[in-house]
């Protein structure tokens, strides 16, 4: 059960982006375009996300060199100032400052979420947000009490992008994740159409996916559906 405080977060929608899974990727995009220029193709999916309705873009290319991901961030920040997306940065603090992107989102081997917690304080973007991924209570519990705004939970349910983090969590796992923090929580990990409301249920404030999103040939139906069906169970 989620606590109150919990029902006054917005319920969000992340699409996190993965240009390595893009041949499987549907639409307009051909795989010519997709085997040429990756980059290019998943500009084009973030900007349909954007128009679509999603609420955060996270850029996670870990593989991408610094120079070629600060372009990726500038550009997708560039296109989504139309929308009402915000694009944050994977790990890289310095890329999305550089793109001026609305935030960074940290893993388990990114920078410690002190540090950015302070350099947040010392008053140079006190509206940059910061989010954590975690595996466990105890990881959310320390990611909020060190100053992220929100955390990432999974994987839920069984998923190729996270099969390195071990068997699903399930929704008792985020059940109980919800209850310990009081930062939004959004799921990760599996996450469909058919099960994003089980996971609002479960006390979540919001869902993200790099498939749902990616691959969808109507993202824009995709956010109307999950929208739709988690808003009755908020």
């Amino acid at each position: 059960m989620r606590t109150p405080l919990q029902r006054e977060h917005k319920f969000t929608l992340c699409y996190v982006t993965e240009r390595r899974a893009l041949a499987s990727a549907k639409g307009d995009l051909t795989s010519r375009e997709v085997r040429t220029n990756p980059a290019h193709a998943l500009l084009e999916i973030i900007r349909h996300a954007a128009t679509a309705g999603v609420d955060w873009i996270q850029i996670r290319e870990k593989d991408l060199e610094a120079r070629s991901l600060a372009e990726l961030a500038r550009l997708a920040v560039a296109d989504a100032r139309e929308t009402r997306a915000s694009i944050l940065v994977n790990d890289r603090l310095d890329v999305a400052l550089t793109a001026g992107a609305a935030g960074v989102h940290l893993g388990e081997t990114s920078l410690p979420v002190e540090a950015v917690a302070e350099w947040r304080r010392s008053g140079r973007r006190t509206d940059f947000r910061m989010g954590v991924s975690c595996h466990s209570a105890e990881a959310a519990c320390a990611a909020e009490r060190a100053g992220a705004d929100y955390i990432l939970f999974g994987p839920v349910f069984a998923t190729p992008s996270k099969a390195a983090f071990g068997a699903p969590q399930g929704i008792q796992r985020l059940r109980e994740v919800c209850v310990a923090v009081r930062i939004p929580v959004l799921a990760i990990g599996g996450i469909r159409i058919e099960n994003a409301a089980s996971c609002i249920a479960a006390g979540a404030t919001g869902v993200a996916a790099i498939r749902l999103f990616q691959e969808s040939v109507d993202v824009a139906a995709v956010v109307a559906r999950l929208r739709a069906k988690c808003s009755s169970r908020s």
